[in-house]
């Protein structure tokens, strides 16, 4: 398979957002495999133990915080560079009756063989007994 083009991963990662913030996971799914069809890994955030395989990286995490968390790149945050795509991502994420926004730095390398590697950088927050707290205690156990 050939490195997605720059207009395919321009379109991959506006869709990227349109697809989760509509909740539509199949199409979220069916775009990611328009450019990512093999391997995964992932390193969310770094510096926590490394995740593998589609499943555990971009499924679960939709089934996880799909409902509570939408997206926004903001104007100027995205940038695509030959194999790669990096962007500012918004995460508004309403929990327990509050809404907050809160922003990641994501980088997404795409090879020949079709795999993708995913680094993002992000505040964990702290696990309290909140809603928030124990998404991240599923998300990241240790």
């Amino acid at each position: 398979m050939p490195i997605p083009s720059k207009h395919e991963l321009k379109a991959w990662a506006e869709n990227y957002v349109a697809l989760w913030n509509a909740g539509d996971k199949a199409a979220w799914e069916a775009n990611w495999r328009k450019v990512g069809p093999g391997e995964f890994r992932m390193l969310d955030p770094v510096g926590t133990p490394e995740k593998v395989g589609f499943q555990h990286c971009c499924l679960d995490s939709f089934d996880l915080f799909q409902a509570r968390v939408q997206f926004r790149i903001p104007e100027g945050m995205l940038f695509v560079c030959d194999n790669e795509v990096a962007w500012t991502l918004e995460n508004t994420i309403t929990t327990d009756g509050k809404t907050t926004k809160h922003y990641s730095i994501e980088t997404y390398r795409f090879e020949e063989d079709g795999s993708v590697t995913i680094r993002t950088y992000y505040r964990v927050p702290a696990r309290t007994p909140d809603e928030l707290g124990e998404m991240f205690q599923t998300y990241l156990p240790e």
